[in-house]
């Protein structure tokens, strides 16, 4: 299954990092996207991998980024990997909720612009998730920016679940024409990803307690590359959420379809699509 073309973003630091450095050596042929430039072109130089530089904080960015990666033809899998938990509540230079916006309306944004609606077969979308899904989300679409009740840890939340209603629907939309998906959690993973918070998650991230209550980066890749080198249909089933190489626990309304496609006309409109 080597040769393959695979776009991880969120891949100059932390699991994204770690899962381009393992398959690469698998023979695959990995496109890095990042935000940092100094971290991505280091990854990128040490892989001698191609790399694309994009701040989720702004969609011009994700539409350009979009049209750069058309360039390699057939992208085998995408992994939207690139996320994180905000601060207090920010909104992007395109007026939307950060937190929502660079975990969920970006990589949904990006999905939406590769996907070949002709010829989806054998393609893969991978969206990183999390157990914060059901911890910490209280969605409510009519206020899917929570401009009533913010707090670091919900809007987390709520975007990892809407991450999972991404996935349900972009399975029924398009696993008829060969599109697989599915949604994970990594674990917690000691990497920068709360540096940018305000919320509780930080004491465990940045003190350290991150030494006994997180596991690595190499471990936190494990559910991601067995998706990446599994068989959809055979090794696992799209359109679900994994935790531990198994279906994992999701929210009780991440099996709402109604709720899904309600989702993705929104989002949709959220970024202009």
């Amino acid at each position: 299954m080597s040769g393959r073309t695979i776009v991880i973003t969120g891949a100059s630091d932390g699991i994204g990092a770690q899962a381009a450095r393992q398959l690469v050596r698998s023979g695959e042929h990995v496109v890095l996207v990042g935000r940092s430039p100094q971290k991505t072109r280091v990854l990128a130089a040490e892989l001698r991998a191609p790399y694309h530089l994009a701040d989720f904080t702004r969609l011009d960015d994700v539409r350009a980024l979009a049209a750069s990666l058309e360039t390699y033809g057939r992208i085998d899998i995408l992994m939207n990997n690139a996320g994180g938990v905000m601060g207090p509540r920010e909104t992007t230079p395109d007026g939307l909720e950060k937190t929502l916006q660079v975990n969920h309306l970006a990589p949904f944004l990006l999905t939406n612009l590769l996907l070949d609606r002709r010829s989806a077969d054998r393609r893969v979308v991978l969206n990183t998730s999390s157990a914060a899904n059901r911890l910490f989300s209280r969605l409510d679409l009519t206020d899917l920016e929570l401009t009533r009740g913010y707090n670091p840890n919900r809007a987390y939340g709520n975007a990892k679940l809407a991450n999972i209603l991404f996935t349900r629907e972009l399975h029924r939309r398009y696993h008829a024409q060969g599109l697989s998906t599915a949604a994970f959690h990594p674990g917690a993973v000691a990497t920068n990803f709360a540096s940018e918070s305000s919320s509780l998650m930080r004491l465990i991230y940045r003190t350290p307690l991150r030494r006994l209550l997180l596991i690595t980066p190499e471990q936190g890749t494990d559910t991601m590359l067995w998706l990446a080198n599994g068989t959809p249909g055979v090794d696992w089933q799209s359109g679900q959420y994994y935790d531990r190489r198994k279906v994992g626990a999701v929210h009780p309304i991440a099996d709402n379809p109604v709720l899904a496609q309600m989702l993705w006309d929104q989002s949709a409109q959220m970024v202009g699509l």
